[in-house]
């Protein structure tokens, strides 16, 4: 975890440690077990999925720039943004991120970055219109959160696995691995099951697991980023005010602009989806009545003699 002063939380780390070897294992042997059914593709196979983890590591910031159309933008085009992060950063003493806004409709915000030196922080001119100062506060306090806890990147490398295992399993289910001779070894097995069927099994199985486990550490540093902002801030009423208007205004926004960005939806400040539960094994995030008890206890922390 990067040193600042945002509040420590052992939990994320120890989730964020175990979702990265549990996901790094998984990633491993799917790349093993098809470097074995395709021995002939071995080093193909090795480096395609080496060459996606390190992608995805490598290229963070830019892809999801780039799937939200944002724009970085200098203290001179925005400077009561700039402003607002710069007195944060130095609240937390960090190193500031990049500042970047996406003109949408959609009151959100992301951060995302392989590392504090290399990250961004985004805002959409949706929740530059939607939220008052206290209220943007919070909510830049929350994604500089996932900056100075680096889980934005742990977030980004555990997707890895599941995106290969998405590949593959597109691939088996349209014959792609005829092209790597994916029914060879069924000739030598006596009926064993044909590699290219083994081969989707993995996937889909490999593509569960990441998926629930990214989900479920998704929850939690949410809920983390929450606690660590309302704290550094001393104001969990602005965040949870903030919080209660972008889940109010996403009802107003049509749900083909939803679901245009779903795919961001990890690392959101709150899902681009309208109108549904969010208290289901498949949520990005906890439900808004769980992240609004935790600032109202923590507002009440803060509000007693002492605190």
């Amino acid at each position: 975890m990067a040193h600042s002063r945002f509040i420590k939380d052992r939990g994320l780390t120890a989730r964020m440690t175990l979702t990265m070897f549990l996901l790094g294992a998984l990633f491993v042997a799917l790349i093993v077990t098809l470097m074995y059914l395709f021995s002939g593709y071995a080093p193909i196979i090795g480096v395609i999925g080496i060459g996606i983890a390190f992608y995805q590591w490598w290229s963070s910031d830019k892809v999801a720039m780039r799937a939200m159309r944002a724009r970085e933008v200098t203290p001179e085009e925005a400077p009561e943004l700039h402003g607002m992060i710069d007195r944060l950063c130095a609240l937390a003493d960090m190193p500031k991120p990049r500042v970047g806004v996406a003109d949408m409709d959609i009151p959100n915000a992301f951060a995302t970055g392989r590392s504090p030196n290399r990250s961004v922080v985004c805002v959409t001119t949706g929740i530059l219109r939607t939220l008052n100062a206290e209220e943007l506060e919070g909510v830049l306090a929350h994604e500089l959160s996932h900056v100075a806890h680096r889980d934005v990147l742990v977030m980004t490398v555990a997707s890895s696995a599941g995106i290969v295992a998405g590949m593959i399993t597109q691939s088996a289910q349209y014959g792609g691995f005829a092209l790597f001779g994916g029914n060879r070894r069924d000739n030598n097995n006596g009926g064993a099951l044909p590699a290219y069927l083994i081969a989707l099994l993995l996937s889909l199985v490999v593509y569960a697991v990441s998926f629930f486990l990214t989900r479920l550490l998704s929850r939690y540093r949410e809920m983390c980023a929450d606690r660590a902002g309302a704290y550094l801030t001393m104001k969990p009423a602005a965040l949870a005010s903030a919080l209660q208007k972008i889940t109010g205004e996403m009802a107003a926004i049509p749900q083909k602009d939803l679901r245009s960005s779903s795919a961001m939806n990890a690392f959101f400040i709150a899902p681009a989806i309208s109108g549904a539960s969010l208290k289901t094994l498949s949520s990005t995030h906890p439900s808004l009545e769980q992240r609004l008890e935790q600032l109202a206890r923590i507002q009440a922390e803060l509000g007693r003699p002492g605190a």
